[in-house]
Formats: structure tokens, sequence, C-alpha cells
């Protein structure tokens, strides 16, 4: 007889989300993902005008800022068709880089580690073999005997003190726990300096967006940064420098720690590889733009239908015309009035609050499909649409992670295998470290670019009439979109279609699984009481729901009124 788990919250995730399974034999044979907190932003800017609304939209989330500034402001230059000075992009480049690097360091250490790390194990360790373990994958100098010493024996002080603090509530000593005490030894001190790595990244975004989470030096058009070679107070050759020296130790870290840390993991937990396949229709769209047109990127954007990777199918450009066509946002189990799906230029943002029923409506998160399809979206899309398509900074990457997963553990993955939890976590690690090389590089591009007296930033924008735009960006948990209609210079709709609304999405009216609960379908637990083996696949999509879903009253009584200035 079927067992019901409920897990709510789920934590070590950015906003609210609840996770319903049912569970026969010891396996999944049910799953349901429900978001349950509301955003009503998009309701917030009709009315304004378009190019205040990226101020508006980087507060769906407090980790997802820059990303939904840049889709909203890149939405209303679609709109324009409005070209973007080099020396823009390229700002906009490296700051979209850095809060990624940021993102995935802090979603793998701090977030996903302690699904797979036993942190009670670490005081049976020993510091010099793990020592001896590290230096044999990692020229790293932070793999001293006396680094692993000292992380041990802040672990032991907290035993021993009985209050675990944030290790509280952890599943140690778990049947899916496997890693010997050295490997969780290293894998914990890392967790520690990641600390340090990803507040470098934040640092860049900081140092060009003026601050961070929420960045100031956007503009529709373009960016707010001065550029004057001879000025203290504006974007010169020290400050560039100063970025330099930040994303050289991050690109250390991405690469001699980070890239290392996931493929041991992988190798000592192969089983993973073929746990939480779901979805495997993968969307991606084109980034990190090379000309003030929006016609060549550097990472690469397409579809992968029914896992057939030799299949793909290419995006062109950021806004591709078969991707501005095809996507739809279905409410048949959302918490939202009923109708037909609709195109985000169409679409509403009605509350109806119902309360939670598995077998009517139970999100706050709307399903989008393309041309009626869920697709899975995130590093691992990416990933894959770059594989199939010959991209070589893909294949570097994802070569370089099959090959050292190989030699740690013996496993020899292919790209089939990663359709898979550990398969997510690969590709995220993957992802880091091509986006490590292109920051050095688009910090190049825009120093080479500024040393040549090229100090324009901005294209002022020209409103009239009615236009709709959409603005991409392929964020850290995958495709983003933003969806905006201008009318008279004010916004007469607005829609996102965001990462964790493609993953968490309900059911839509034909019944189909969102990605999320798609991927729990068939996973084995140990222990149903502990559910550790549902966390790790839901932690492996690195979910986002204050992003994905539309304070809220049930009844639909006005709470406060506030004048936003």
């Amino acid at each position: 007889m079927a067992k019901r788990i409920t897990i709510d919250p789920i934590t070590r995730i950015e906003g609210h989300l609840r996770i319903d399974v049912e569970v026969d034999n010891n396996a999944v044979s049910n799953a349901w993902a429900s978001c349950t907190m509301w955003r009503g932003i998009e309701k917030i800017l009709r009315g304004r005008d378009p190019r205040d609304a990226w101020l508006f939209t980087q507060r769906f989330c407090g980790v997802c800022t820059t990303v939904h500034a840049m889709a909203s402001v890149r939405a209303v230059e679609d709109a324009l068709k409005l070209e973007i000075p080099l020396n823009a992009q390229y700002i906009r480049n490296l700051i979209l880089i850095a809060h990624a690097l940021h993102d995935h360091i802090v979603h793998f250490y701090q977030l996903s580690a302690l699904d797979w790390v036993d942190i009670m194990q670490i005081p049976k360790a020993d510091p010099a073999a793990t020592s001896k373990l590290a230096e044999s994958l990692s020229p790293w100098t932070g793999n001293s005997r006396n680094e692993f010493k000292a992380a041990q024996d802040r672990v032991n002080a907290v035993a021993a003190s009985g209050q675990l603090g944030i290790f509280m509530n952890g599943y140690w000593g778990h049947p899916a726990m496997r890693l010997s005490p050295e490997v969780n030894l290293l894998a914990f001190t890392h967790y520690v300096q990641a600390l340090e790595y990803q507040r470098k990244a934040l640092q860049v975004v900081g140092i060009l967006g003026s601050k961070t989470p929420h960045i100031q030096n956007l503009t529709v058009g373009g960016v707010a940064n001065a550029i004057d070679l001879d000025s203290a107070s504006a974007l010169n050759m020290d400050r560039l420098e100063m970025i330099r020296v930040l994303l050289t130790d991050v690109v250390r870290f991405i690469n001699e720690v980070y890239l290392v840390d996931v493929c041991a993991v992988a190798a000592m937990y192969p089983e993973w590889f073929k746990i939480g396949k779901g979805v495997t229709n993968y969307l991606a769209v084109p980034d990190l733009p090379l000309d003030s047109a929006g016609s060549a990127y550097d990472l690469p954007g397409g579809i992968i239908m029914n896992g057939n990777i030799a299949g793909v199918h290419p995006f062109k450009t950021a806004a591709d015309k078969e991707f501005r066509e095809a996507v739809t946002e279905d409410v048949a189990h959302a918490y939202y009035q009923a109708g037909k799906p609709l195109h985000p230029w169409v679409g509403e943002t009605e509350p109806a609050f119902t309360g939670w029923d598995g077998e009517q409506k139970y999100s706050w998160v709307k399903a989008p499909r393309f041309n009626g399809q869920p697709m899975q979206v995130g590093p691992l899309a990416q990933v894959l649409v770059g594989y199939a398509q010959g991209h070589p900074l893909t294949r570097k990457y994802a070569d370089l992670a099959i090959g050292k997963i190989a030699a740690v553990g013996g496993v020899h993955v292919t790209p089939d295998m990663l359709h898979s939890t550990l398969g997510r976590h690969a590709a995220r690690a993957i992802r880091a470290g091509m986006l490590a090389e292109l920051a050095q590089k688009h910090l190049q591009l825009l120093t080479d670019n500024v040393a040549k007296g090229d100090y324009t930033v901005h294209n002022p924008p020209v409103f009239s009439g009615e236009v709709e735009g959409v603005g991409t960006h392929e964020a850290p948990r995958g495709t983003l979109s933003h969806w905006i209609v201008v009318k008279d210079g004010k916004i007469k709709n607005y829609q996102a279609v965001v990462p964790s609304t493609w993953n968490a999405s309900p059911r839509d009216a034909s019944g189909a699984h969102g990605p999320y609960e798609a991927s729990l379908l068939h996973t084995p637990l140990a222990r149903p009481e502990e559910p550790l083996e549902v966390l790790r696949t839901v932690h492996s999509f690195d979910p986002c729901m204050a992003c994905a879903c539309h304070t809220f009253d049930p009844s639909g009584r006005q709470i406060a009124k506030v004048k936003v200035l």
C-alpha cells in the first residue's frame, strides 16, 4: 500500500517549496511539487515606465537578482530593436558570469553537499590521509594537512558542544551516505573555503554593478558605468585590474576545487547516474552576446526533445522566432483563475487560492510549456545542447569532467548518463568551468575596447505606439525570459517565465508532470521516514521558488496598500 510523505518546507533552497511523494515498496510512485508563496510584481508593473521595470523585477528574489534585471532591460530593448554598445555588452556579461560563478559555488557546497557528505563521520578521519588523497586529485594549495586538521577541529568542537546549529537536522548515518571519513573531511574543508571564493565573485558584481545583491548600473540601452581612465571615481584600468585579480582567484577555485570535488563525489555514487532522469526535453537560450546587435554569442542555445541528443535543434539568437512563438503557461493545477494556456504577452496573473488538492490545484507555480511539452532547463540543458552542437568550450569541459570521474572511480560516463541527479551536478560544474574561462575572455575584450578609446556605454531608447519584446538570459538555474508589452511608453502587460517555473511546474491540463515531479518517480528510498534521496534530486535543480511563484491573504482581503516611489 502506498504511503504519503510530505516534506514541507524543503530547506537549503531559496523560497518556499513543498514536496509530496507516494512511496510504494520503498520507491517513489507519484510526486507533487508545490510552491507555497505568491508574488504579484507583474501586476505592480502595469502602467509604469518600462525603463524602470528592471529595478522592480530584480526584487523577485534576493538570490537571482542581476538575472532578472538583465532579462528585463533586454525585453524592452528587444521591443524597441535597440542595439547595445560593446562596452555595455561586456560589462553586462562580466556581471552575469561573476554572479553565476558565485551561484554555482554556493549551490554545490552550501546548498547540496550535505546531501552527500556525512558531517558526523569527520571526527574519524585522518587529516594526513585526507591531504594525500586531495593532493592526488588537485594542485590546490588549500589541501594541506593543517587545513584539514583545522576543519576537523571545528567539527569536533561543534559535536562536543551538543549544539549542531545548521547541522542539527541532517540525516547523519543514513545508509545512502557512503563517503569515507577522509572524503567527508575533504568536502567539508572545501565547504568552508568556498565561502571566501563565492565572496570574491560577488565583489566583481559589486564593482561593476555599484552594489550587490541588487545591482544599480543598468539602463535600457546599456549601462550607467562611467568609463574614464583618468578618473579615480570611474571605471578605469585600476578597477579592471582589481577585477582581474579577483577573477583569477575564483577561476583557480573552480578548476582546482569545485570541478574536482563534483567529479569525486560523482565517482563514488555512480548509481546516481541512473536516478532522477525525469523530463528529457531540454531548453537553453544563447547568451553572452559578442556584438551590439546580439547576433553572435559565446554560449549556444536550442532544444532537445525526448532525450535525442543527436536531434538537437539550435537557436540562432537569444530571442529566436520559434522560442517566441512556442511558449505558453498552463494554470490547470495552479492557484490562478482557470483558463486555457496563454502566451506570456497576453498572460494573466489573477490569483485564485483554493488550498492544496493534489487532484485539482496545488501550487502557485504555473506550468510553462514549449509547443505544449514540459521542458527541463538549467546547466544540464545548456551542456547537452552545447555538446550536441559540438560547441568547443562545452566539449572541452564536459570531456574533462568525464575523464576526471573515470580517473577517480573508474566510472565511464557518457552524455546519455547525464540525464540524472548527478548529471545535473556534473553539468553545473562543467558550466562553471566554461564561465570561468569566459570571464577572463570578456574582461580582456572590455579592456581592449576601452584601450582603443571607446568609452560609449549607452544608446537612448525611443518609445512610440505599441510594441512587444522578450528578454532572455541563460541564468544559473536555466532559461529565463521576461515578456513585455509597451503602449505609448507605459507597460501594458508583463510576465516572467523563469527557470524554476519550468522545472517546478505542476501537472498541466493533460496531466503531464513537471521536471521536479517526473525526476522523483521510481527513486528508491532506503528509509522512507528519512527521505534523503528525495532531497538529493530536488536539490540537484537548485530550486528558487521566490522567482518561480507568481504574502497573500487566502480570502483575497487587501492587507495593505503601499505607494512605491
